[in-house]
């Protein structure tokens, strides 16, 4: 008897604790539903006001700092590694946003071009002589060529092709960082046509060269690639490929990674493709006159005046592979148009600055009482630094 009743009550007391464990089930899933529901409502929030942020455009800055420098009016800047570069015709300075020095470089030009390919620069006495080769660290070779130069341009490591002209006749040279000889050719006008652009891939190992024809009124256009490589070297002249263009203009060329160039004429825009021999991929008709062309490493970019009482912009936005990704219009009478380091697209001369995202959002506009000579985009996508006569400003959008 006493154990059947012992029975019993162990049966009663295991059904007891089965009801409680589910009551502890259905309250420990309550805290978590309501914790989720408000872990939902912040982020939903956090997106609605990032969106919100994102798609705002913004009228003022918020300025955080502002360094004070002591500029000449002739001075040039570039955007280098994140610093800044500011070149006028007697020296260089490198500084961080601060105007720290982090180095410098004397030299006397009456006409310096600058070229960047990633960690190296060069700096060059257009119709000069004189080649300076520097990175992060500061001159890496100094090149004194025997003919004026014409047109510059580095590679990754540091080799420079040299486009040069001297009585008519036409030569492209390449030197490595130190300023030794690589590779030396003459560009007869009566062959090909007279060289008016080139480009090095960033690899140091093709070389293109854009050639104009003139005979009487027929125009052609020649662009010959060049390769230093073991494949090259079984070619004519290194030559190992070319195409020709009749009644067509081909005034800049640019590699913008290793193995892709683009030329960019009055009539198409030419992109072509190869590790070796680089071949012809895409042709983009243009239907009207380019105003300005921009470019980094992902996209380029051309602007048009459009036919219109307002006097406005187009500007179309492509990737590398010439795929379409923005059609915008814009009205401002720029001097600058270029893509910031997180690619927004800045459009400004010395009053006037707007800024635009690549999905064609207006991101701000604004006005100067004093001269603006550069922008640079910050480390998240409301912070900039403002290079303004005299100082420099880290702002944020507000």
């Amino acid at each position: 008897m006493n154990s059947i009743n012992k029975s019993k009550f162990k049966m009663l007391h295991s059904t007891e604790d089965g009801e409680l464990e589910d009551k502890i089930k259905a309250h420990h899933f309550k805290i978590i539903k309501r914790i989720m529901i408000v872990i939902l409502i912040v982020v939903a929030i956090l997106a609605g006001v990032y969106i919100y942020f994102t798609v705002k455009t913004f009228h003022k800055v918020h300025i955080a700092s502002t360094t004070l420098r002591s500029d000449t009016a002739a001075e040039k800047y570039e955007e280098f590694q994140g610093n800044v570069l500011k070149y006028s015709n007697d020296g260089a300075f490198y500084t961080d946003i601060k105007d720290e020095t982090i180095w410098n470089q004397t030299y006397e030009m009456q006409n310096p071009i600058v070229d960047i390919c990633q960690n190296y620069l060069t700096i060059a006495d257009k119709s000069g002589t004189d080649i300076y080769i520097m990175n992060q660290e500061g001159i890496q070779g100094k090149i004194k060529t025997t003919m004026p130069i014409f047109q510059v341009r580095i590679a990754a490591q540091g080799t420079v092709a040299v486009l040069m002209e001297d009585n008519g006749v036409s030569y492209v040279q390449l030197y490595d960082k130190e300023g030794t000889l690589l590779a030396s050719g003459e560009l007869h006008a009566q062959n090909s046509g007279y060289p008016i652009a080139i480009a090095l891939s960033d690899d140091a190992k093709k070389l293109a060269v854009s050639m104009l024809n003139i005979s009487g009124t027929k125009v052609k256009t020649t662009i010959a690639f060049y390769n230093f490589g073991s494949v090259g070297q079984n070619e004519i002249d290194n030559i190992v490929s070319s195409y020709s263009y009749t009644d067509e203009v081909y005034p800049r060329i640019e590699f913008v990674n290793s193995n892709r160039m683009i030329a960019f004429g009055d009539q198409k825009v030419v992109m072509f493709e190869g590790t070796q021999k680089p071949k012809k991929i895409k042709t983009i008709k243009l239907k009207k006159e380019i105003k300005s062309i921009f470019y980094n490493d992902k996209y380029f970019g051309l602007v048009y005046n459009n036919d219109d009482k307002d006097n406005t912009r187009h500007m179309n936005i492509y990737s590398i592979n010439g795929t379409k990704i923005l059609a915008k219009n814009f009205n401002m009478d720029y001097e600058n148009i270029e893509f910031l380091q997180n690619n927004e697209i800045c459009i400004y001369n010395t009053k006037e600055c707007q800024i635009y995202s690549m999905y064609g959002i207006k991101r701000f506009t604004g006005t100067f009482d004093i001269p603006l000579y550069k922008v640079l985009s910050g480390i998240t996508k409301w912070n900039y630094a403002l290079i303004l006569e005299g100082k420099t400003q880290e702002v944020r959008l507000k």
